[in-house]
């Protein structure tokens, strides 16, 4: 089954978001692209539209930010929402994300774990699985005026072929 890949605008608009700026003349500006991952036949990668994916392809989001303001922007905090259909792909996080979510309301620490009891009553702690990640966050980042700043990511479609949130079947 093929499947094509579709960002909506309203994921486009809520992919970064930055918190309390300290310096309120700081303008900072965000752009978010998402791009293909293929293997060639040399074992070189290579990027390219992402405009129709497959279960099993990899994208990488591209969130630029460039503070075109007179003085920094403090405080920035990035938040990339990966939406439902993908898995985290794990360690692809450049720069080295801080924390990751679940839901969008409680962050930890990468990689996220949780208690799970055991059949004999024994609680332990159990890796969450990289398909349930829905959002990686950077915190407390500094911008100095006219500095650009890139953060990336890497999702691998869902082989289950499970719509979300920017997969459509066809």
């Amino acid at each position: 089954m093929h499947t094509n890949f579709r960002m909506l605008p309203a994921l486009m608009m809520i992919v970064v978001s930055h918190a309390a700026l300290a310096q309120s003349s700081a303008e900072v500006v965000s752009t978010l692209s998402v791009q293909r991952i293929t293997n060639q036949a040399e074992g070189k990668e290579m990027a390219g539209p992402a405009a129709s994916a497959k279960p099993g392809d990899v994208l990488e989001y591209v969130v630029d930010y460039k503070n075109q303001g007179k003085s920094a922007a403090r405080s920035l905090v990035v938040t990339l929402p990966l939406p439902t259909g993908t898995e985290y792909i794990p360690n692809s996080a450049n720069p080295v994300a801080s924390l990751a979510s679940v839901d969008g309301i409680a962050y930890a620490p990468l990689p996220l774990m949780r208690k799970v009891k055991q059949a004999d009553g024994k609680v332990i702690d159990q890796p969450v699985p990289y398909a349930n990640y829905r959002f990686l966050r950077w915190a407390g980042l500094d911008l100095a005026p006219g500095k650009n700043r890139r953060y990336t990511t890497r999702v691998k479609l869902a082989n289950d072929g499970a719509p979300g949130a920017t997969l459509a079947n066809k």
